[in-house]
């Protein structure tokens, strides 16, 4: 039904009826009445009366439609040229025309037999018939165009009726049916303009950057192909506007027909409506791009997003392995060495994961419409970023106490080995004297100068110092180290002691005793007398 009604409503054009148009027993030459009233001439043609009913009817119908509205309002003049016929010809063409005459009639004139006898059976016949014919509208009948000229100017009648009006029969039908084709072009191109534009709107996006890239190929492909189709369109209308335009060109002084000017602003719109469709189409093809581009930023910086993220997730998680803090100077400095290479291998990532929360922050500033999907990728690459440089510098932190608690156990442990050794160096018989035992106090004082220098500071500054890193084994370690500290002092205290009470014993005076008579006059050695 619908192509059916399609096919009711498609109003005629030239192709359709061409070989009817070409017998030219109805021409509409252009020339206009005074009032501006459109003229369709009926040439003297023999076969009139045989010319089917459909025939005449999609002819004067065609004819009467090509007019603007404002002329077709005014209503047509009819002029019948039956100069060389019968009067049974113009009774025919008048009961014809007046029967199936689709358009609003204002005039009809008759060029009457020029034949005396058949120009007086005219002029009774139309005394006697004129009723007949159905009319309305007056029908003036000429004896010459001599008469026809005063009333429609020479100018708008062509040379067979003693006009000055230019007009060709196939150049006309040439003109009219270049004109269709082009409208029929623009209609066309407007309609796959429209349907390409429905089918982007209706277009999902794609969900990865292959399947983006090759719908943004395939659209632009497309619409190359249609801005092709645009061109060719649009030149095909200038085409047309120079040749109907090629009689004023081509001469000063000829001038385009009413109906010719017409047909100038007819395509004159074509071209118009072509423009407007065509700024219309690049219109929202800007925008439908611009949407498929930023989809592809969209894929390329989610999947970048992914790779970035998986690296730094890994990187993370290796960081968070690195939980040993040392349990000697050798470990931890071998501790020290692998952060430092997780940091440089984490370098590069991060690096990527700075860039691309950058470029992220410039799709929102250049208005990207997935903003509230970019945003939140932005910031938590950031994230990730700034807890892996943190947790870097806490691990440093911590090596680096660690590092430091264990050097100084090392001095501790290495100066309470010295001092042992000192003390066992001191032979016991050379501080018997007072010399032996002043050298061995110095040598304690010395040695006990380093102790700054080497022991722990006091337990409660060593704990409150190192407790963030002190694990139960280190603990059990310092405790150690500080026990045999205080031991190793202990032994100095002692030894101090000692060599001191030595020295003082060697200082005090000796009483001379005087020889016994019977003693023998050798010189006696002096005695120490010790204290119990």
């Amino acid at each position: 039904t619908d192509e059916i009604m399609q096919q009711e409503i498609r109003p005629l054009v030239a192709v359709d009826i061409i070989e009817q148009l070409h017998r030219q027993f109805a021409i509409l030459s252009g020339g206009r009445g005074k009032d501006g009233a459109p003229i369709i001439t009926f040439p003297e043609f023999a076969g009139f009366s045989d010319i089917p009913d459909e025939d005449f009817l999609n002819v004067v119908t065609y004819l009467t439609s090509i007019p603007s509205l404002e002329a077709a309002s005014i209503g047509f003049i009819i002029i019948i040229d039956r100069r060389r016929d019968k009067w049974s010809a113009v009774k025919a063409s008048l009961t014809r025309i007046a029967g199936a005459f689709p358009g609003n009639l204002q005039l009809v004139f008759v060029l009457r037999p020029s034949r005396f006898i058949q120009r007086t059976i005219a002029d009774i016949g139309i005394k006697l018939y004129r009723d007949d014919f159905k009319m309305k509208v007056p029908i003036i009948m000429l004896n010459s165009v001599t008469d026809l000229h005063g009333y429609i100017d020479k100018s708008q009648l062509t040379r067979e009726l003693g006009g000055t009006l230019e007009y060709g029969h196939s150049q006309w039908i040439h003109h009219r049916t270049a004109i269709e084709n082009f409208a029929m072009t623009v209609k066309t191109t407007a309609q796959m303009l429209q349907t390409f534009g429905t089918d982007l709107a209706e277009t999902e996006l794609p969900n990865d950057v292959q399947c983006t890239e090759e719908l943004l190929s395939a659209h632009t492909d497309h619409h190359s192909k249609l801005k092709d189709e645009l061109k060719l369109a649009v030149k095909q209308g200038a085409t047309l506007l120079t040749c109907i335009r090629e009689p004023v060109t081509r001469s000063a002084n000829s001038k385009l027909s009413p109906d010719e000017l017409e047909n100038v602003a007819t395509v004159e719109r074509l071209l118009a409506q072509l423009d407007e469709t065509e700024k219309a189409f690049d219109q929202f093809w800007t925008k439908h791009h611009l949407k498929l581009e930023q989809c592809l930023q969209l894929r390329h910086f989610e999947h970048d997003f992914r790779e970035v993220k998986l690296i730094l997730d890994n990187l993370m998680e290796a960081q968070a392995g690195f939980a040993d803090i040392g349990d000697s100077v050798t470990r931890v400095e071998h501790l020290l060495r692998e952060q430092k290479q997780l940091e440089e291998k984490g370098q590069e990532p991060l690096e990527k994961a700075q860039s691309l929360a950058l470029h992220g922050e410039q799709l929102i500033q250049n208005n990207h419409y997935a903003v509230d999907s970019i945003r939140p990728k932005c910031v938590e690459l950031r994230r990730i970023c700034d807890d892996f440089t943190n947790e870097t510098k806490k691990k440093y932190d911590i090596l680096g106490k660690s590092l430091e608690l264990h050097k100084q156990l090392d001095k501790a442990s290495q100066w309470c080995e010295a001092g042992i050794y000192l003390l066992a160096s001191q032979a016991v018989d050379k501080c018997q004297s007072q010399e032996g035992a002043e050298t061995a106090l110095v040598e304690i004082e010395k040695f006990l100068v380093t102790a700054k220098e080497h022991q722990l500071s006091n337990p409660k500054e060593f704990y409150n110092q190192f407790e963030m890193i002190l694990t139960p084994e280190i603990q059990a370690n310092a405790q150690r180290i500080l026990q045999k500290l205080e031991d190793v002092q202990e032994m100095f205290d002692k030894r101090q002691v000692s060599l001191k009470k030595l020295a003082a014993k060697q200082t005090r005076p000796v009483q001379p005793v005087a020889p016994h008579p019977e003693s023998s006059p050798k010189r006696a050695s002096p005695k120490i007398t010790r204290p119990a």
